[in-house]
């Protein structure tokens, strides 16, 4: 196996046994780990609290960088949809996992497999309603005052 993907395993076997869930992450750059994560939901009650949305926040504050897409992120499971998100947000392109999302439905965390079903389909029949309100007449649009601050 993959050094990498080894440490991110063995991160994952250890957040089990110290009562969390078996999700680890490491984000790797130039064959060197810049940073690591573990679900993190059983101490500090935050429902982002996930391997690799930990590694790439503690990668950005410390390299003060929105960009990581350089980096290479290995993950005991397969990203759930939040954290995908977040890796293409941040730049990330490539990514490897061992357990699918299936695998761990299997076992009682069903919870991604379920969001990423529930995306799918249509807006009006996902399990999460979102209606939007738009802005009134007269409203600053925050939208309109980055656009013009950002082109000139």
């Amino acid at each position: 196996m993959d050094k990498f993907m080894d440490r991110a395993v063995k991160l994952a076997v250890e957040n089990v046994r110290d009562g969390g869930t078996p999700f680890g992450a490491v984000l790797v750059k130039n064959g060197e780990i810049i940073s690591e994560g573990v679900n993190e939901l059983h101490h500090i009650y935050d429902s982002s609290g996930h391997a690799e949305m930990l590694a790439i926040r503690k990668a950005q504050e410390e390299l003060k960088t929105l960009d990581l897409s350089d980096y290479t992120m290995y993950a005991s499971g397969e990203p759930c949809p939040m954290c995908l998100s977040v890796m293409y947000l941040s730049g990330i392109k490539q990514g490897y996992y061992c357990e699918s999302v299936e695998a761990a439905a299997e076992i009682g965390l069903g919870a991604s497999k379920v969001i990423y079903e529930d995306f799918k389909k249509n807006k009006a029949e996902r399990k999460l309603s979102m209606k939007q309100m738009p802005l009134e007449p007269g409203q600053e649009n925050p939208m309109e005052i980055w656009a013009e601050k950002n082109t000139k």
